[in-house]
């Protein structure tokens, strides 16, 4: 009887499983054509629309970079002089140093030749307390301002104190050692100024740092990750923001915009009150909250993509690191639908709540469940000799070869498109590294995403944790 019972188990779960890979499939092939589409319409407006029009327009609108910093003292003063390149008429850096314990700063007041002066400073999202505002006496930095707060214990805080003290209806929120591309404002920007519709945030592509060498705080040199977690992680941002963000901008529906790098018109929000700084997933849950805001209030909104890769950043070398970062993003996941499940399916909230919301929950937060109740219910199989092992092997390597179709098509656009590797032989690694990413490095991003729900459900006290960085390849001495 019990080995009826598992026969009738393994065999609804093969037919679940067929469906559930016939649908991610075609799902992924829409996806396909859509970010191929958008890419199309992207490269067409960029003919259409001179950026230098735009420059000199009497529409110009003004942006505020604001980049948090907690104990970089490091590399803080190359990392500012690096934002302050950025190249756009009408902009303000906003440095908040939310409650460093080293000498970020004493660095920053003794290079920038900063003061303290009176600001009137509104709280319109509320931060931990603000302890004061710096300028510098040095005409050549009046675009910098440094905010000085009480630690808030997450980005968070200290982007929303920043975003209180910015003058400018636009802000760009980064990480203040971030290496940004110089055009980045302008590209970001453009949307909110050339489309009737209210575009109400903007992100881009964003690359990964870890062997390039940086000097000064500038991009000196591109290099190919030369370790193993740098080089899966580049595939997946390739993927990712290629396939998945470009496609979604396509049909305006877009949940995420990176915390990395992205542009939000600023009234929208502070209504909805800022970044949220419980949350673990605070760039994507702004996002959630800013569509639902516009659901509500009955107005058309865009949110867009840019797809150039604009930022470089530092991603985990370890795998310690590495799984750490994906357990708070998949906690943060599910605490940002768990936050806005009365969304679901409410006619209220569009194609936010009948096609964004519900793909997210299906196609990102249950797959890791799947996979692993896949892997136990196989186990319970093989030991009762109840498995197809030909129908199974079928659709497994049915599902791999389109995944790794979807990974070499990315691989080949972004090498076509922007000349990302320097030669073949850093291509065909990226390639080998597609070939074996779902045996080597996907089990440990399920791992990790069962991980994050254990702990959302067992309400464990939430951590950022910290991102230990390796740092750049420099040509200076700088002490680690």
């Amino acid at each position: 009887m019990i080995n009826n019972f598992t026969h009738q188990i393994i065999y609804y779960y093969e037919i679940f499983i067929s469906l559930f890979s016939l649908t991610y499939i075609l799902i992924y092939i829409v996806l396909s054509i859509l970010s191929y589409f958008a890419i199309l319409k992207h490269l067409r407006y960029q003919k259409y629309i001179s950026e230098d029009i735009l420059i000199r327009s009497n529409h110009l609108l003004g942006v505020s970079v604001v980049a948090p910093a907690f104990n970089e003292g490091v590399s803080i003063v190359y990392n500012v002089k690096s934002l302050l390149s950025l190249t756009y008429p009408k902009y303000e850096i906003i440095i908040v140093n939310d409650g460093s314990t080293d000498d970020t700063l004493t660095k920053l007041i003794t290079e920038f030749e900063l003061v303290k002066v009176d600001f009137y400073y509104q709280e319109r999202i509320v931060t931990m307390p603000v302890r004061g505002h710096y300028k510098s006496t040095n005409p050549i930095y009046s675009k910098l301002m440094v905010v000085d707060k009480v630690n808030g214990k997450s980005k968070a805080d200290g982007s929303n104190a920043g975003i209180n003290s910015s003058q400018y209806p636009l802000f760009l929120c980064t990480d203040v050692d971030c290496i940004l591309k110089t055009d980045t404002i302008l590209k970001l920007a453009k949307p909110f100024m050339e489309n009737e519709t209210r575009v109400i945030a903007t992100g881009a592509g964003i690359r990964i740092s870890n062997s390039c060498e940086v000097k000064e705080g500038f991009l000196h040199q591109v290099h190919f990750p030369k370790d193993w977690y740098p080089r899966f992680q580049e595939l997946e941002y390739v993927r990712s923001f290629l396939f998945g963000r470009m496609a979604w901008s396509q049909i305006n529906g877009l949940l995420l915009v990176s915390g990395g790098l992205g542009m939000f018109d600023k009234e929208i929000a502070i209504k909805v009150g800022g970044y949220w700084h419980k949350s673990l997933g605070e760039d994507m849950e702004l996002i959630t909250r800013m569509r639902k805001h516009m659901h509500e209030k009955k107005e058309p909104f865009l949110i867009k993509y840019i797809p150039e890769s604009l930022c470089w950043t530092e991603v985990p070398e370890t795998r310690k690191v590495l799984l750490r970062q994906r357990t708070r993003w998949a906690r943060g996941l599910i605490q940002t639908l768990y936050l806005h499940r009365k969304m679901f399916l409410n006619p209220k909230y569009g194609k936010t709540a009948f096609l964004i919301l519900p793909f997210f929950f299906v196609f990102e937060l249950l797959v890791p469940i799947i996979e692993f109740l896949g892997i136990i219910a196989l186990l319970i199989g093989f030991l009762n000799n109840s498995v197809n092992v030909e129908y199974l092997v079928s659709v497994a390597l049915f599902v791999y070869l389109f995944y790794l179709l979807i990974t070499l098509i990315s691989i080949f656009i972004d090498d076509l498109l922007y000349k990302s590797y320097a030669n073949y032989k850093e291509l065909a690694i990226f390639i080998f590294m597609a070939i074996i990413e779902p045996f080597v490095y996907h089990p440990l991003n399920v791992y990790a995403s069962l991980k994050g729900y254990w702990l959302f459900i067992r309400q464990t006290e939430q951590k950022w944790g910290v991102m230990v960085r390796k740092g750049f390849v420099t040509t200076q001495k700088v002490t680690s």
